[in-house]
Parts: C-alpha cells; structure tokens; sequence
C-alpha cells in the first residue's frame, strides 16, 4: 500500500492501493483493510477515489458524503 500524501493535513486515510477495479483502503484509527469495488459501491465511486487518492487530497471527504458503508469487502 502507498501512504496517502493527506495534503490538506487531516484525513482520516492513512494508506492506499489501486488495481484496475477496485481501491484499497486503511484508515488511520483501525488496521483494517476496506475493499471498495466495481461491485460496492461501482465503478464510477471508485475511479473517483483513485483519482483523489493519486492526487493526496479530497478522499477522506468523498467517502464520508459518498459511499460510507459501501465497501464491498474489508480485511482483517
């Protein structure tokens, strides 16, 4: 996972990974790992979130209005 760059100096996303459908996700206060696919929450969120994770800046706020919950898998 890559370190998110957090540009704008308080986001709640520590680390990311893109792949070609899909985004990872480890968020500073818990170890785990949130799968966000083109299954949860669709392709359109997750290309959104992998431009914002690649640009360090915006993620932690797309979430939260955005897609929340709708991960489609997360790792322990």
């Amino acid at each position: 996972m890559e370190r998110y760059a957090n540009l704008g100096g308080d986001s709640g996303v520590a680390a990311y990974a893109c792949r070609p459908d899909e985004i990872r996700l480890r968020f500073v206060d818990r170890p785990t790992i949130y799968v966000y696919t083109r299954r949860h929450p669709g392709m359109a969120h997750v290309r959104e979130m992998q431009r914002l994770a690649k640009a360090g800046r915006g993620l932690a706020t797309y979430i939260n209005q955005h897609v929340r919950d709708d991960y489609d898998h997360a790792i322990e």
